[in-house]
């Protein structure tokens, strides 16, 4: 079960370091301060569970794992700051999760 903990917070650091980066982009554009903390906030959670996390895991997994932020990223630019995605970024995000997959092995 412990094992199965890890993973859930690893998947969680990444999400939080996604959502502390897009707070940062969001205060680029409404320049408030309580956007600028909520993404500080969320960014340190996620590097509090990246220390924490590489206490278990080896460093091997876990800064590979970062990789992931990129497919929340994508999501994030997609539906929050209404970007355009094309297919070669999910593409290229496809490559990316294929290769989190072979590291798990």
């Amino acid at each position: 079960m412990r094992n199965e903990w890890l993973w859930v917070l690893l998947i969680f650091m990444t999400l939080f370091g996604s959502l502390g980066s897009a707070c940062f982009k969001w205060y680029s554009i409404r320049h408030r301060k309580w956007i600028l903390l909520t993404g500080f906030m969320l960014y340190g959670i996620g590097a509090l569970l990246n220390i924490y996390l590489l206490r278990f895991l080896p460093y091997t997994l876990v800064l590979p794992a970062n990789a992931l932020t990129y497919v929340w990223t994508l999501c994030l630019a997609k539906w929050w700051f209404k970007e355009s995605v094309g297919w070669h970024k999910v593409a290229g995000i496809g490559v990316i999760g294929l290769g989190l997959v072979i590291l798990v092995q």
